[in-house]
Parts: C-alpha cells; structure tokens; sequence
C-alpha cells in the first residue's frame, strides 16, 4: 500500500476552478483515466478527469509537458487509444505520472496556459470500456448479500459452508461488457418457477441490477507463479463501478450445478473513469473479522491488509422509471451502502485468483459482486430489496417495482469522504433497459 503524499493533501488546488468545489468528484487529488474521443468524429486517446473537464493525454505529451514534469517516464503508452500499455508499465510509472500529473494540473502550474487548450467537455465526448478486457471474474465478497441471497434460493442451507474459507467467483463473458450509457436488452431465456420440472421459454420477467466496484489488473504473472497478499495491490491500477445485470428468473433454474452462464452474460457496465488506487490511499480501513469466524489461511492473510486492506466508499443506486423521466422527475436513490462491509478485500481476490497458477494479464477486470450492508435497506440489487419480489419498492411516479420494467434507467455512484482529505468520486455508471428482442428462431 502506498504512502500518502504530496498529492493527497487536501489543501492543494487547481487552476481549473471547478476541480475547486467542494462536491466535485474529480478534483487534483483524484485524477481518474478514461478512453474517449472528444467529440463523434474524434479519434480515441486517454483522458484524466480534473473538475468538469478532460485532460488529453496525447496532447500533454505532444506539448512537452508530462517530458518536463517526468523526465525520462516513458511516455509511449500515454498516446495510445488503450490504457492497455499504461497497465502493463506498472505502479513505479503509474505513480510518477500522477505526482506529475497533479503537479500539472495544480494552481501555480506554468504549464496552465498550454494545457488549457488541451482539456475536452465530457458532456461532448465518447467513451468505450478503458482497457480491452481479455477476461472477467466476477466475485461474490458482500456475505450480507451471499447471506440474503441464500435465504430465497437456498432457505435450507442460505450461506454455504465454503463461503467463509475462500473469495468465491465465477468467470463471466468479457465480450458483453458495455461501457456506461449503453442501453441493456431484456434477455430471452427458460424460465421454471420453483418447483417446476419444465421449462417455458420466454423474455426475463424479473431483471435486476448489482452494485458493484471491479478492478482492472496491470502487470500481470507467469503462468503457475502466483501472486503473494502482500504484493497484490501492486498488480491493481484502480477501480470502476460496475453493474452485473442479472436475469434472475434465468439464472435460478441455470445455476445449479455449475453456477451463473446465461441469466449473467447478456451485458455488463462498467462506468469509464478509472480511480487509482494511490488516489483512495486517504480512505484505507481495517479489515476486519468477526471474531469467531475462521482465520483465513496463511495465503490469504497479511498484517499490512488487517490494517488497511479495506476501502472507505460509499455506494449508491439511483432508479428512474420511462414515467418519471416523462414527467421531468429525477432518480430517486433506492439504497446506499459501504465497500468496506464486504468480506473479502481487493488484496485477497487476487491472491485468491492466481494460488493456484492462474495468469492474470494487463486489462484483466475483477469485479467484487454485488456490495450489500447489514441492514436490508443497504441490499444491492432488487432481489435482496424486495425480498425475493414479495415486497414492492414504491417510485415517486406512483408505480412500484419488484425487478426492472422497460424502459427503467438505473446509474450506480460512488465517492469517498474522510476528514482531512478531499472528496474523490467515481463519476456515473447507467444503463436503461429495452425490451426484448422478436422470438429468436
């Protein structure tokens, strides 16, 4: 884990007045990276985020200013359409090009004149999902969400006897990854109502969201060379939010006995900006254990992820109805919660990920599971909220929802805050859903 530093320090301000604000998410001290074009005849590069803006990497490069903020930082990767190079330099040159960076982009910078003609409105640009992800792991860490969830598919036996032993996962399908704002199609599917020994084939009736965080892997390992706790983090550039759209209905006839294929794989977002994780250095917590839960074995456990291991941010899930748009209403906040309650942290994921043998790859994303809290009001996703479907969440059009309706826009946030340190945010992660396609032949 990196130490603070200069960039963290909450005083430090920007010569962008609206990297200044209180609320902003992207102040000096965060600088998350994208991939956009600026505008829809653009060609795509690499973005950082610095209050309303886009810094155009490229164009930082090409102006001298990164070559004389880093001397000799290997600038190549800075120009690409991909952070794809830039995950595979590592934390050493990802480190020295934010102090560069924030040294840029603070007030005083004299390269304030030149870099302000390389920043881009984000509300004109494009993005696409930041790296070209070759493979997806999608974790199951929130044990308040495992525990919930168990309890309707499983009342017999809700939290299976493995759970507190090891990061359970599942493999997912990269290619259906969706950057934030593409639209998701209510998938076809069998369907069985419990109970039942056939199935009918038809669109999902009860489609959900998951509030979820997912990290991109820089460097990666060998092949059969696993990756000790204690140099984990090494291999993580940052954070996005995700949200795992799930087709309940599909996936509970389909899970057992090898776990979710269909009901998950029809489309995944992720939002564009990517946080560092020396950017959410100031919102470390412990990571902590009840204490009559087992120890977790040697391989996945190490003093330096008990003290710190866990992260600060809040989470949140706001939904807005077709009829509520119509009528000009805004999204209404339908749970909250805190990636610090989960089970399982960042370090033992990818511990957990590659003991075995398994070679992780620059791009890779590793994505948490759904992040519930303790308390029901805290679920992430529909299912854990409306128990099942049996309870109705009101809207403030006057409608109800048990699983999303067409034309539902759900957008996932998160931000940390902390005394003594400045705000960071994620930015936005939105989908809308459309209905299914014709009867596929």
């Amino acid at each position: 884990m990196s130490p603070l530093d200069t960039t963290h320090d909450p005083a430090r301000r920007s010569w962008l007045e609206s990297a200044n604000a209180a609320n902003a998410d992207f102040p000096v001290q965060n600088l998350p990276f994208a991939v956009y074009a600026p505008d829809r005849a653009g060609d795509w590069r690499i973005g950082v985020a610095i209050g309303d803006r886009i810094l155009d990497l490229r164009a930082a490069v090409h102006c001298g200013a990164i070559g004389a903020a880093a001397p000799g930082l290997d600038t190549a990767p800075l120009c690409a359409d991909s952070l794809d190079p830039l995950l595979a330099c590592g934390h050493a040159a990802w480190r020295r090009l934010r102090l560069a960076l924030c040294g840029l982009l603070s007030a005083g910078s004299a390269w304030q004149p030149r870099l302000g003609t390389a920043l881009h409105d984000p509300a004109l640009a494009r993005f696409r999902v930041p790296a070209r992800v070759g493979d997806y792991t999608d974790f199951f860490t929130s044990i308040h969400h495992a525990a919930r969830v168990g309890e309707l598919l499983r009342p017999e036996q809700p939290l299976l006897p493995n759970y507190k032993w090891l990061p359970i996962a599942y493999h997912g399908r990269a290619s259906s990854i969706l950057i934030s704002g593409t639209p998701v199609v209510r998938p076809w599917g069998q369907l069985a109502a419990r109970g039942a020994t056939e199935p009918r084939f038809a669109p999902s009736a009860r489609l959900d969201y998951e509030l979820e965080l997912a990290a991109f892997i820089g460097p990666g390992n060998a092949l059969g060379s696993p990756i000790g706790i204690g140099q984990a983090e090494e291999h993580v550039f940052g954070l996005c939010l995700l949200n795992d759209w799930s087709a309940r209905d599909i996936q509970a006839w389909e899970y057992q006995p090898l776990g979710p294929f269909l009901g998950k794989s029809f489309g995944t977002s992720v939002s564009p900006w990517v946080v560092t994780l020396d950017a959410l250095q100031p919102f470390r917590s412990p990571w902590l254990r009840a204490p009559d839960d087992p120890a977790p074995l040697p391989y996945l456990d190490d003093p330096t992820v008990r003290r710190g291991g866990a992260l600060d941010i809040t989470l949140a899930v706001q939904l807005r109805s077709a009829a509520m748009r119509a009528a000009g209403l805004a999204a209404v906040t339908v749970s909250t919660s805190n990636a610090r309650d989960a089970y399982w942290c960042l370090a033992q994921l990818v511990a957990h990920h590659t003991v075995a043998g398994c070679n992780l790859r620059a791009g890779d994303l590793l994505a948490t599971g759904t992040q519930s809290g303790p308390l029901r009001e805290q679920s992430g996703c529909l299912l854990e909220l409306t128990q099942g479907g049996s309870k109705a969440l009101a809207l403030p059009d006057g409608s109800q929802r048990r699983f999303l309706e067409d034309g539902d826009e759900v957008t996932l946030r998160a931000w940390c805050e902390r005394g003594g340190a400045r705000r960071i945010g994620f930015g936005d992660c939105t989908g809308t859903v459309l209905p299914a396609i014709d009867t596929p032949r």
